[in-house]
């Protein structure tokens, strides 16, 4: 469970950190503007790490876990089958 969580809060803080330094001194109109391009933020940064873990697994790891687990997750199903 830890390791999905870790996979999950990771990029999530990464694309929040991203739109906030990306958006420092603009004036943006609305909080929902930010809202959107943190969301927009965040799919790009999880996307491009996931791609990037397949073709370079210690970076795309690195990127989605900030090297707090090396494993990835394993979702079984209530029975406890894979």
């Amino acid at each position: 469970m830890f390791d999905g969580l870790v996979r999950t809060f990771v990029p999530v803080a990464a694309g929040v950190l991203l739109t906030r330094v990306a958006s420092y001194g603009l004036e943006l109109p609305e909080a929902a503007v930010t809202d959107v391009l943190t969301v927009l933020v965040t799919a790009a940064y999880y996307a491009l790490a996931r791609l990037l873990e397949r073709r370079a697994p210690r970076l795309g790891r690195a990127l989605v876990s900030a090297s707090l687990t090396s494993r990835t997750p394993v979702y079984t199903a209530g029975d406890g089958t894979p």
